[in-house]
């Protein structure tokens, strides 16, 4: 009797797991937490706002680029290894801020491309995820040799044309954390709360396409 009661259990257990919505969470400190807990990190105050039916993983790393020549490019690391692994239903890509640094800026007219690239790739996944690209959050000055002022205007405007040309949308976390400066204490990271504006902003997103990623995690199984 025990045997058919674990055997039920661990059967339940299987379509629970199956039957989540799998979310990786690409990015740089912003999305690993630099200065927060665990529990403050956007992709843990997500998880607590979607509950169990989703299972969001952070695959965030700091310090890193979008661009393949940029000094630490996202592309190199285990985490993006690991983030493919996870065969997400959804794929978060929230970089860019680190490009804006001088050494790494020089390579601007590869952003798009290596921008659409990374979409190419995760897309050709077996699981097929859904993609979005995300506005990175404001600057408020300089700070990490990172340019306020090309985080908030061109990169923001070569997000749009990567969406464009990879045909995916935009999650825009750069308006919602505008004239914010206090969850910014460094001008770059922010608080747990800023942290906690983006979790909310990214989970109108993916409530608003639940039916969409549904259907294509169900044709794709």
């Amino acid at each position: 009797m025990k045997k058919i009661v674990s055997l039920a259990f661990f059967t339940l257990l299987i379509t629970v797991v199956s039957a989540q919505i799998k979310v990786a969470c690409i990015g740089n400190s912003i999305t690993f937490g630099h200065g927060l807990k665990k529990e403050e990190t956007y992709p843990s105050q997500l998880q607590k706002i979607l509950g169990s039916d989703w299972s969001i993983e952070n695959f965030g790393v700091s310090g890193r680029t979008l661009l393949a020549n940029g000094d630490y490019p996202y592309i190199k690391e285990k985490a993006y290894a690991n983030a493919k692994a996870f065969l997400p239903d959804v794929a978060i890509i929230k970089l860019g801020t680190n490009d804006a640094k001088p050494q790494n800026w020089k390579f601007k007219d590869e952003f798009v491309n290596d921008y659409i690239a990374m979409i190419k790739e995760l897309e050709a996944l077996p699981s097929k995820p859904l993609v979005l690209v995300c506005f990175p959050v404001p600057a408020y000055g300089i700070n990490f040799n990172i340019n306020d002022s090309i985080v908030n205007n061109e990169i923001v405007k070569l997000v749009k044309i990567v969406a464009k040309k990879g045909h995916v949308k935009i999650i825009n976390l750069n308006k919602p954390l505008s004239n914010h400066p206090e969850w910014f204490p460094d001008k770059i990271h922010p608080t747990a709360d800023g942290a906690g504006e983006i979790a909310k902003v990214v989970s109108r997103k993916l409530l608003k396409y639940k039916k969409k990623i549904n259907r294509r995690k169900k044709h794709n199984a």
